[in-house]
């Protein structure tokens, strides 16, 4: 995506056709589709669309419905042909020509032996922006955020992870490793939970990687592929402290996870018997959904009286 500073107005506008395109991903789309939403002639808004996503409007639904499609075909059951047309592709040939190249495996042998693969990650321009253009002040509202705590067990697992080499956070992250590793992460079908940002204590480090990272929890005895690039760490079965905000609106993006971050360093875990122990497991971030409020967790383990 490109950030040099576009308007309000322009961040909305492809927005809408992100929207749209989410809304109609299997149904016929055209241009003048996607410019009604916008509120911009066809040519200005396919112009739009590629200065800030980076993909022409037609090249950025292809892929968002290969990725959907290899989705169906890991969870269900459905043919091939079906999957095809239900993603608007004509024919089955078709379909296999380009999900092949997209993912270097046939649909029918990805249905047979699902395997990681890169699964297009679109993200809402609006929520890239809000994330990017958050201050300190705004992040620091904290007044009327209720935050709501819980201890979960963690079975002994793996993580499957894509570590940096110096990033302390996300964007820095995305800066050196890029911002898709969360569609391969998606596509892990073993997968115990849902894919995580993490910051992974030294000892657990693979050797000449930095602190944050993302990756996904699979079970102790995966033997599915570990892709180029890729480590696999152990973690013990261990309990780990669920902090979760109030649901959000989109504008509030910014303050739900400022006021997280501010509460967190601030929580005394030993007020219910625990104590942190961030040396056995990473400290995690689930990606940021409004209807659920942001959500971090963090290892503890119980103090002996």
């Amino acid at each position: 995506m490109l950030c040099n500073a576009p308007s309000q107005e322009t961040i909305d506008a492809v927005a809408r056709m992100q929207d749209y395109i989410s809304e109609h991903l299997t149904e016929p789309i055209t241009l003048k589709q996607l410019s009604g939403a916008a509120n911009y002639s066809p040519y200005h808004s396919a112009h739009m669309f590629k200065e800030m996503i980076g993909l022409p409007p037609f090249e950025y639904i292809r892929r968002l419905r290969l990725s959907k499609s290899a989705l169906r075909l890991r969870d269900t059951e459905q043919k091939v042909l079906d999957v095809a047309l239900d993603f608007m592709f004509d024919s089955h040939e078709g379909f296999t020509r380009a999900f092949s190249r997209e993912f270097g495996v046939t649909p029918k042998q990805y249905a047979k032996r699902p395997k990681p693969v890169w699964l297009y990650t679109a993200y809402n321009i609006r929520d890239y922006y809000r994330y990017i253009n958050q201050t300190e002040e705004s992040a620091m509202d904290e007044s009327s955020a209720a935050i709501f705590t819980q201890v979960v067990e963690r079975p002994r697992r793996k993580l499957l992870v894509k570590c940096a080499k110096t990033a302390t956070e996300y964007f820095a992250y995305c800066e050196e490793i890029g911002c898709d590793i969360w569609g391969i992460l998606t596509s892990v079908k073993e997968a115990l939970y849902e894919p995580v940002g993490c910051w992974i204590p030294v000892n657990l480090r693979p050797a000449g990687t930095g602190e944050y990272a993302q990756g996904v929890e699979v079970p102790y005895d995966y033997s599915g592929e570990v892709p180029e690039g890729f480590h696999l760490i152990e973690l013990p079965a261990c309990k780990m402290m669920i902090f979760q905000g109030e649901p959000f609106k989109d504008e509030d993006f910014e303050k739900a996870i400022g006021a997280m971050w501010n509460f967190i360093p601030k929580f005394n875990p030993q007020i219910y018997g625990y104590e942190w122990a961030d040396e056995i497991a990473p400290r995690m971030q689930l990606a940021p959904e409004g209807w659920r409020g942001y959500i971090e967790m963090r290892p503890v383990r119980e103090i002996n009286t």
